[in-house]
Formats: C-alpha cells, sequence, structure tokens
C-alpha cells in the first residue's frame, strides 16, 4: 500500500510535543497540535472580559507551549516562517480535524490511564488506515491498545522521538501486538528518508533499547564516582570528548535532559526488570535522594551537579553535599591520546592506563560490554541496533560493540572477567565460530554478527548511504596527510577532508586541484563532502598568523592568491563540482560551497563567512561572490543599494546559519540551484546523484564573468558614513571600523567614479590587497591569536 504524510496531528503541545510538530513543520509537512482546554482564566483574561467560550482562551495553552518552544534555543524550527505550517487547536473544539490527518502523534503526559483516554476519543475521529503512535520513553506498548478496534491496533505502535526531536536522530519504534509489519516498515523508512533519523525497531521492553542502555551507563557512573573517589569534573573529562562523546559528557548532560526526567526512567526500569542481572545498579544512591528532595534538579531549576553563580561555575562536592569552585581534571593516561585524532583509536590506549583514569575505562567499559551482550535477545535480537541506538540518541560516535571491537573482543572478555562477571554466552559462541570480531567491512559494505546463523549479515538499509568509512581505504585513489580521494562510482570521485577541524591549508588546496585535475582526465564529476562533525571551520589561521608574524607578505600573498585560484577552479573546471556541507562550515569552508556548481547542504548546516571575528575580510572569494551575486540580484529602477547593503552586513556581523534554510536568506546558498537534505547519512549518496545528473546532462564549464555591476563611489560613501556612525555609537571599535572599511572599498570596486561592469579577477585582487593590508595590524593579528589559544572572538 502506498502511504503518504500530507498532514500529521500532535496530541499534547508540551516540551516534547511542541518540538515534534515543529520538526514534521521542518520537513514540510502540515501539523494540527492539539492540548487541553485551560480550567481557569489568566487575570490578564478577566480584565478583557474573556470568557472560556472564546477560541483564543480555549487554545492559550497550545499557543503558549508553541511560542515558547519556538523562542528556545536552540531552535526546534530549521525557519521560523515554517512555524505557519502548524495549526494549533484543543482537544474538545477539535477532535474531528483527525478525520483529515494522515498520521497522530499522542504526545501527553507519562500515565497509562490518562493516555488510554487519549486514545478512546481518538478512535471516535480517526479515519480507518491512519498511523496512530504514543510518543512514550516506557510505557509498554501492548497495555496502550487494549480494548481499541482490530484497526486501530493494525496501525498503532511507539514512536520514540529524543528529545530535542530536530537534533538527536534516535527514532525508536516499537511494534505493539498487532501491529501490522507494513506500517512497520513504512514508519521505518519514514524516519530514515524524511524525517532524517536513525530508525530503531525496538521490542516492547522498560525502556526500549536506548534508555536502557543510556540509563545503564549512568547509573553505573553514578555508583563508580563514589566507590573510586572521583569528582563530577574528573568524570566529566573522562567521559566527553576524549572517548568521542559529547562535550557535555555525563553530568553537565544530567543537567541539562533534568535529573528528574532520568530519576523517573531509573525507577522504571528498577521495577519492571526484576530479572536484570545488575538489578540493584538502577537502585538510587543517596546523593541522588538528596538532591531530588532539594530540587536540584540542574538546568530547570538553576542548580544540579553543576551550578552558575554570577560568572563562576560550581560543582557540587557530592561527599559534603556542598557547591564549591569547580576544579580542573587532568590525567596521565589522557596525555597518551592527544596525537591519536580518532576516538575508536584510542580506547586500546585508554584501558592501560596506570593511573585511576585507566582504571576507570576499565570498570566502565567491562561492565557496559557486560551489560549490552546480556540484552540481546532481550532488547532486540540484533547488536547493531544497540550501537545505532547509543550513537543517534545519545551521541556517541561510536556504540558499545564497536569499541569492544577496537579493544579487540578476547580482550574485552578479559576485562570483563577482571571485574567479576561474565559475557553472554554467544559471545564466546562467535569466537568459537571463527568470528572474530562483531563487524567486519567487505567491498564498502558493513556486516555484523548475527546471533541465530552465527554468521556475518549484511546492515540493512545500507543501499541509500555512501559511508566513507567503509571505502576510504577500497575506494582511494590518491592521499596526502590532509585529503584523501575516493572513487565513488558511475565516473565520480569524493574529495575527503582529513585535517584537524578539516581547516583548509596547502594540503588540502592541493587535494582539491589534485581531485579536479583527475576529474578532468579520467572521470566525469567530483564531490567535495566528508562525514567528519564538521565540514569545514575554514582556512588554517594558525598558517596565516605564523606567516604575518614574520611578515612574510610574499609568501601570504601567495597563499592567498592559491586558496583565490583553488575557488575559482572549483567554480571554472571542465567538470562539475558538488559540494556538501554539514555542521559548521564556517568561512574557507563557506567560500567553497559558494563556488560549487551546486551545493547538497545537510539541514543541519551553520554556514558563514567568519573573518571578521579574526580581524580580517572573506578572502578567499567569499566578499567577490557576495558582491557578484548582489550585482546579479539588481533589476532595472531597484534602489540596488539595498541589497549590496545587506550582503555587505551579512559579511561585517559575521552572520552564520542556524540551519541550511538560513542559508537562503543570507545569500549564501541558492534557491532553485542548491538543494537541502535532512538526513547527514544520505548527503555523500545524494551529493553523488547531482553530480553525475549534471554530467549526464552535457556539462559545460560556466564562462569567465567580466560583468559585475560594482557602484564605486556611490556605494563606497554610503558604506563610509554607516562606519562612522557605528563607531560614534559606540556599537563597533575603532578597528572593527578598519577592516568593516576594506571590505566596503572591495564591495564598492573600489572609488570607481560612476557605477562600472568589472570582472570577478578584478574583485579578488581587490579583496586579496584588503586582507593581505589587514594580517598587517597589530591588532588583527591579536585576533587571530586570540582565536587560537581561546576559540573564541575577540573585540580590541
Amino acid at each position: 500500500m502506498k502511504r503518504t504524510i500530507k498532514k500529521a496531528a500532535v496530541i499534547g503541545s508540551g516540551i516534547m510535543g511542541s518540538a515534534i510538530a515543529a520538526h514534521f513543520a521542518n520537513i514540510g509537512v502540515e501539523v494540527l497540535l492539539l492540548d487541553i482546554v485551560p480550567r481557569e482564566l489568566t487575570e490578564a483574561e478577566q480584565k478583557k472580559g474573556l470568557t472560556l467560550q472564546d477560541k483564543a482562551v480555549r487554545n492559550r495553552i497550545v499557543n503558549e507551549h508553541l511560542a515558547n518552544s519556538l523562542k528556545s534555543k536552540p531552535s526546534p524550527i530549521y525557519h521560523q516562517k515554517f512555524a505557519s505550517r502548524i495549526t494549533t487547536g484543543n482537544t474538545e473544539d477539535d477532535m474531528a480535524k483527525l478525520a483529515d490527518v494522515d498520521w497522530i502523534i499522542e504526545v501527553v503526559v507519562e500515565r497509562l490511564d490518562i493516555k488510554q483516554k487519549v486514545f478512546e476519543q481518538v478512535e471516535k475521529y480517526r479515519k480507518p488506515g491512519t498511523l496512530i503512535t504514543s510518543n512514550t520513553s516506557g510505557i509498554p506498548i501492548h497495555f496502550m491498545s487494549e480494548g481499541r478496534s482490530e484497526d486501530f491496533q493494525k496501525h498503532f505502535c511507539g514512536t520514540h522521538f529524543f528529545n530535542p526531536p530536530r537534533y538527536l536522530k534516535l527514532f525508536e519504534i516499537i511494534p505493539g501486538p498487532k501491529t501490522s509489519p507494513e506500517v512497520l516498515d513504512f514508519l521505518n523508512n519514514y524516519g530514515e528518508q524524511f524525517l532524517g533519523k536513525t530508525s530503531v525497531v525496538a521490542k516492547d521492553t522498560p525502556a526500549f533499547i536506548g534508555n536502557r542502555i543510556g540509563i545503564y551507563g549512568i547509573m553505573s557512573l553514578f555508583h563508580q564516582v563514589k566507590e573510586m573517589g572521583l569528582t563530577i569534573e574528573e568524570v566529566d573529562k573522562l567521559t566527553g570528548p576524549v572517548i568521542g562523546r559529547p562535550k557535555s559528557a555525563t553530568f553537565r548532560t544530567v543537567d541539562v535532559v533534568g535529573l528528574d526526567t532520568l530519576v523517573h526512567v531509573a525507577n522504571g526500569i528498577y521495577e519492571n526488570c526484576p530479572d536484570d542481572e545488575v538489578h540493584e545498579l538502577f537502585k538510587l544512591p543517596g546523593f541522588i535522594d538528596t538532591m531530588m528532595q532539594n530540587k536540584w534538579l540542574g538546568s530547570k531549576t538553576g542548580q544540579g551537579f553543576y551550578k552558575k553563580v554570577d560568572k563562576d561555575i560550581l560543582s557540587l562536592d557530592l561527599d559534603k553535599m556542598e557547591y564549591r569552585a569547580a576544579k580542573k581534571a587532568s590525567f596521565a593516561t589522557l596525555e597518551l591520546t592527544k596525537t591519536i585524532d580518532k576516538p575508536i583509536n584510542r580506547f586500546k590506549v585508554l584501558i592501560t592506563g596506570t593511573d585511576k583514569a585507566g582504571e576507570f575505562y576499565r570498570k566502565n567499559f567491562a561492565g557496559m560490554f557486560a551489560y549490552v551482550s546480556n540484552r540481546i535477545p532481550e532488547i532486540t535480537d540484533d547488536l547493531y541496533k544497540i550501537d545505532d541506538a547509543m550513537k543517534a540518541g545519545f551521541g556517541w560516535e561510536n556504540g558499545p560493540f564497536e569499541i569492544w571491537d577496537a579493544v579487540g573482543v578476547e580482550k574485552g572478555i578479559e576485562l570483563i572477567k577482571a571485574n567479576g562477571a561474565e559475557p553472554a554466552a554467544w559471545v564466546n559462541e562467535m569466537l568459537a565460530s571463527g568470528n572474530k570480531s562483531f563487524y567486519t567491512v567487505k567491498d564498502g559494505v558493513k556486516y555484523y554478527y548475527d546471533i541465530a546463523s552465527k554468521s556475518q549479515k549484511k546492515i540493512p538499509g545500507q543501499d541509500a548511504f555512501i559511508i566513507l568509512d567503509n571505502i576510504r581505504e577500497s575506494k582511494k585513489i590518491w592521499s596526502n596527510s590532509d585529503a584523501i580521494i575516493q572513487d565513488l562510482g558511475d565516473g565520480i570521485i569524493n574529495l575527503e577532508f582529513q585535517s584537524k577541524m578539516n581547516t583548509i591549508g596547502g594540503g588540502v588546496l592541493q587535494g582539491i586541484n589534485k581531485a579536479i585535475d583527475l576529474a578532468e582526465k579520467e572521470y566525469n564529476g567530483l564531490v567535495i563532502g566528508n562525514q567528519a562533525a564538521n565540514f569545514s571551520v575554514g582556512a588554517n589561521i594558525g598558517m596565516i598568523f605564523m606567516m604575518a608574524v614574520e611578515q612574510e607578505y610574499d609568501e601570504l600573498n601567495m597563499a592567498i592568491k592559491m586558496f583565490q585560484d583553488t575557488m575559482m577552479r572549483v567554480r571554472y573546471s571542465s567538470i562539475p563540482v558538488v559540494v556538501a556541507p554539514h555542521g559548521m562550515t564556517l568561512g574557507g569552508g563557506c567560500e567553497m560551497s559558494m563556488h560549487a556548481d551546486k551545493v547538497v547542504a545537510a539541514a543541519e548546516t551553520y554556514i558563514g563567512l567568519v573573518e571578521f571575528g579574526v580581524g580580517v575580510i572573506p578572502g578567499g572569494g567569499g566578499s567577490k561572490e557576495l558582491t557578484l551575486r548582489a550585482s546579479d540580484l539588481w533589476h532595472k529602477d531597484d534602489v540596488e543599494l539595498n541589497v549590496l547593503r545587506e550582503y555587505f552586513l551579512t559579511i561585517a556581523t559575521a552572520k552564520v546559519s542556524t540551519s541550511a534554510y538560513e542559508a537562503y536568506d543570507l545569500g549564501i546558498l541558492q534557491k532553485g540551484k542548491d538543494v537541502i537534505v535532512v538526513n547527514k547519512d544520505r548527503q555523500i549518496a545524494e551529493a553523488k546523484k547531482h553530480a553525475k545528473l549534471l554530467a549526464e546532462a552535457g556539462y559545460t564549464a560556466p564562462i569567465r564573468r567580466k560583468d559585475v555591476k560594482v557602484l564605486g563611489k556611490q556605494s563606497l560613501g554610503m558604506f563610509l558614513v554607516g562606519t562612522d556612525s557605528m563607531e560614534a555609537g559606540h556599537y563597533i571599535s575603532e578597528h572593527d571600523k578598519k577592516i568593516a572599511n576594506k571590505l566596503a572599498y572591495v564591495m564598492a570596486g573600489g572609488d570607481l567614479s560612476e557605477a562600472t561592469l568589472v570582472s570577478e579577477q578584478y574583485l579578488l585582487d581587490l579583496e586579496r590587497e584588503a586582507f593581505l593590508s589587514l594580517t598587517g595590524e597589530r591588532k588583527t593579528l591579536e585576533r587571530i591569536q586570540f582565536m587560537l589559544t581561546k576559540g573564541k572572538p575577540l573585540r580590541n
């Protein structure tokens, strides 16, 4: 049966319901968001003489919830205008509208009796065949649909979004006793293709997959911290980016999520999993009870494991239960991993540590390995689903079984036994069957160990993806220390950056030129894309700083020209070049995207020209490109200065989009040309598809532009008056004004007496000259140095 989702209904407009509604709006679905009718009037409503009969009053709760959600940071919505796709209503007036929707999602309070009442109401109005799902984090699915019709039960299941739904990719699908396989297949595919999720079908067990494993991990740390005499700062240091976890690590994450939320799920596991081999571990330690009684729940109550007082961050001493100044944590074992870029390659080193950190990792991984092995087949039959759930729901770079493979399966068993436990029997059976690892990669495809057949099976769903980790070596054509070129097949190659933070220096520029050379001679098209956390944070400013400090201006001029020339090769090569930005795409990464034949951007792309933050203007073609784009937008009788001023401000205020959709507004992405994909995992495959289409359409290199209209003194005068007034009003510093005036000179095309058509190269030369002159300024060097040492901009 072909099924499409044109309209969805979300019942329950709290934090989660509003955010789910916003994410459906993100992907173009019309949403009906419903909640209960207020039981009493506010003072303001009474003064206005309103009554509960007024529709605005009856919808107040849902409207307030949605408005608060849309104002929150980070935002649940890609672009504020998408909020118009959401219609609000209430459960007394608007339930009949459920007859018009294709999917109804219940997101009310986590109480079975209330959910059952909602479903009773829903059944009166939903048309047969409509999907109905519950966003529950732990209530058994089979209880919810009891007493409902056959059609309801056939189309009903759990769909557990993780909070916040826009950013966390895990989408657990939990079938009820009578859920149709067709419904499960549809939801699995819809989650991946349209919602941009990692869909995982879970069994109907307490806390499902993600929270069962994730809460185990947090609860084990709650007990370990006291047993090992660790501080919360030390645990956060050990469980953060060094092992591929979010910066918030453990205790900061609990503060953000809310201690009460975690306790609710932990209590649910403790009460409903009496046969869990570590059942007592889910019992709350004393310090958690104290924090709950004191309402030290985290960010929502102003204090949890951490507390902000003025500008200082205090941390909780778990022995004294008092806040104290945060202490910096350091361990010798962590120092051993500083030269190892990828977390997956650090685990072997971390477990060999002879200090407290090494002991912590051995104990921690031993417990986790044993626990996940024993959850199969209880929570899932397939080990890869546990890894998928932890990566997508908790932001882990590597799942438990991937980490176990990294240290070695036999070494993992040794750790488990040293910790006084045993792995599940199937792990030893796996080794006995000749399978020495949980995963293998063959011909660019990833396989997992299937317990039932005792063999390696292909992980399903990979056909829609190109996973660079799986083809990096087998499909490699060329590489240097900063870049690697792979053959994607069908005449398309890919250039992947491998420098630190994917910064663009000489090695990456060499890679781009080599990739274009190869593509022009032997292939049909080029993709520039990677699957790191961020596409690129821009040019290697450390290299620029060193050249400027040494006053090697000829070398610096050549380096800038090489950058510009490489961007122009991206634009004017004889083959199509598709750039695939995602995450942070700043400075030079943004400039590269702007020179592509097509951009295939992930929805979560934070892109902008941020060079002002380090005291320079965009020097790799970015200043030129926005000037050119302004020129292309002018029509007869337009006030031409308006568009140019907007683009000038985009650079001068270092604007960065909070999604790829906002990048259209900034003029960085172009409507009708560039495309956006919601699922980042599909991005390289989608970019390859567009490169192939451009090649097959008979690609012809564009003609170099000599018709860029610049306004000369007319626009330069406007910009200079503006920067004068901004400085006079103390909105910008004297150095800000100097940088802005340099940019103004470039975007005006110099001080030409009248509007003139110029070439791109003319603008590039102005841009390079301005960039170079700014690197000779002491205050610019201070800004660059501050960014290099502190990781944030200096305003001087």
